[in-house]
């Protein structure tokens, strides 16, 4: 009886830190984890911990939306860890059983996430066209960055150095060192 514990991050900025930590403090003795968007179905380390978990262990997630891009899916997950005999803890909601009203309070939670995710969507859609409308000046995604003499440098480094290095010695992230040797390309 292994007790596993899978914690995500959306975005490569975002420290999986404290989700481990909770997961650790919660009895996990083996955690897996990875910096993967909600919306992909390209999470390796999951399909790993479905693969490896056995009857009679458990799994901690710190919540409920850790486990799938949408309710079908996580549904289907639940459905199937549930009958490997899988214990499933969810640190914010408790233990999912395999009963029906346990089955039942798990839908209607991920029912209502999907619904608040969908919603967030509609009001950034909404913001965007009423910003394209309202505002002259709008231009939709990030701003272009420039190739100032900072990124000049960072270019230049990033020729000799390992991308890793280079991020470490300009203190910023390997994405935006990718990102600035682009510029220069």
């Amino acid at each position: 009886m292994t007790i596993y514990g899978y914690a995500r991050v959306s975005t490569a900025g975002q420290s999986l830190n404290e989700q481990k930590e909770t997961l650790k403090n919660a009895g996990a003795e083996m955690i897996l984890s990875e910096k993967y968007s909600g919306t992909t179905t390209v999470r390796p380390q999951f399909e790993k911990l479905v693969a490896i978990i056995e009857p009679n262990d458990t799994l901690i997630v710190t919540k409920l939306d850790r486990f799938a891009r949408n309710t079908r899916e996580a549904l289907n997950l639940i459905d199937d860890l549930l009958k490997k005999k899988i214990m499933i803890k969810v640190l914010n909601l408790g233990t999912i059983d395999n009963t029906p009203m346990g089955r039942m309070i798990v839908r209607t939670l991920l029912s209502v996430a999907e619904m608040e995710r969908d919603m967030i969507i509609e009001r950034t859609q909404a913001g965007k066209i009423f910003a394209k409308q309202h505002n002259p000046n709008y231009k939709e995604g990030r701003p272009k960055r420039k190739k100032d003499s900072r990124n000049n440098a960072i270019f230049e480094y990033s020729q000799t150095h390992t991308v890793k290095d280079t991020a470490e010695a300009f203190n910023i992230s390997p994405r935006t060192v990718q990102y600035i040797k682009n510029l220069f390309i």
